[in-house]
């Protein structure tokens, strides 16, 4: 782990940044502990310290013993597949929490984001922010995708973080060709190996189901241009609705806040690597197809989760003074049409990793790998999720 390499993160250097973080001097580091803020699996791209220090501050004439936890989030040190990949990706997330979501929070009045309290530019980056577990925020279980209640939750926050992102890109219209990148690029050719392999480690496994051989066969030739399909649904189109979009939104990427009854009363993004200025179909395909399992639990509805959405995103962009007019439900189905192989893509590419085990679970050095397959491929829930929108992609056409 990187904080076992670095030399620097020691007491002195934490205290100076829980200085800043509280605009206390008088603070005073005591001890610290470091150890993994992530488990296998959790975390593909970066690694995550979870720093706790034990410190005295001044209270009027008083000296007080407090504990404050934060996290320390590593490019990759190690040479390899994973370092090649993140280093690309890494000073996206540092401009978009220190800048550009600070912005956002001041416009919305209420945080988008944990807080970053200091970034180190010495090789290996570090970006240090608020740790939210303290507050009560933690994970949803991602092999079970998330239930109405979180789901509800979810795209309500998604929709307050595009309108967010529409009046600061009004106010401060360079922020549009700063988030160009996201996962897809032209640039970023070290993923085709990546979704070439998904494709066709799907279609080893869809050939093994009841029926399965004739989307295997698709599944094979679609594997020839996946790459260039997605490239093609990420491209942006001026003259349409355009927001900064997460990028990455599936469950291991949001936190929620849980009441005294463990009742989700707030959701919350995490890991900014890969925001892109395009169509908020992009984040609606990747939710939907990654987090949401309508397909085996009946009391959800991407349909009204898509008009949820549509309606929070509408009130809160008037809340704000948006100029730009909200999209009507026709015009975001049309936009998430033209990009419908985002979503195939998305279930077949990250959906496995929703629900790989957790004994199963790989790194990203792992997943870059010519011959990879995909371990949440064999996961029973899977293939009755998949086997539904197969047929669905398949009779609008994705897979001829």
């Amino acid at each position: 782990m990187a904080h076992e390499t670095v030399t620097w993160l020691n007491a002195d250097f934490t205290e100076r940044v829980i200085q800043l973080a509280e605009v206390d001097s008088t603070i005073k580091v005591i001890d610290i502990s470091a150890k993994p803020a992530t488990n296998k699996g959790d975390n593909y791209t970066s690694d995550m310290v979870r720093v706790v220090a034990e410190f005295t501050r001044k209270r009027g004439k008083a000296k007080v013993t407090e504990k404050k936890s934060l996290l320390f989030k590593f490019e990759p040190i190690l040479e390899g597949p994973r370092q090649d990949l993140v280093n690309k990706i890494f000073s996206t997330e540092i401009f978009m929490m220190t800048k550009t979501l600070r912005k956002m929070s001041e416009l919305l009045g209420s945080r988008v984001s944990a807080q970053a309290y200091y970034v180190k530019l010495e090789r290996p980056l570090c970006l240090i922010m608020e740790d939210l577990a303290p507050l009560n925020f933690r994970m949803a279980n991602r092999h079970t995708g998330l239930d109405k209640e979180h789901a509800t939750l979810a795209i309500q926050g998604l929709a307050r973080f595009h309108a967010a992102s529409v009046a600061l890109c009004e106010k401060d219209p360079k922020q549009k060709s700063l988030y160009w990148r996201g996962m897809i690029n032209e640039e970023n050719t070290d993923l085709i190996t990546f979704f070439k392999a998904g494709a066709i480690g799907l279609a080893d496994e869809v050939g093994t189901w009841p029926n399965g051989k004739k989307y295997a066969d698709k599944i094979r030739k679609f594997a020839d241009k996946i790459f260039d399909e997605e490239l093609r649904a990420m491209k942006r189109k001026d003259d349409e609705f355009n927001v900064i979009n997460h990028g990455d939104s599936w469950t291991n990427n949001m936190m929620f806040r849980y009441d005294k009854n463990d009742k989700p009363v707030e959701h919350i993004y995490v890991d900014f690597q890969l925001c892109l200025y395009c169509s908020p179909a992009v984040d609606l395909h990747y939710l939907f197809n990654t987090s949401v399992f309508e397909e085996i639990d009946e009391n959800l509805s991407t349909e009204a989760l898509l008009e949820e959405y549509l309606r929070a995103l509408t009130a809160t962009m008037k809340r704000l003074n948006c100029k730009t007019q909200p999209p009507t439900l026709k015009e975001i189905k049309r936009s998430m049409s033209e990009r419908l192989v985002h979503a195939l893509v998305s279930s077949m590419n990250i959906l496995p990793f929703a629900l790989t085990d957790k004994k199963d679970a790989k790194t990203i050095d792992d997943v870059l790998q010519d011959q990879f397959k995909n371990p949440g491929l064999k996961s029973p829930t899977f293939q009755k999720i998949m086997s539904i929108r197969l047929k669905k992609f398949d009779e609008a056409g994705l897979l001829d």
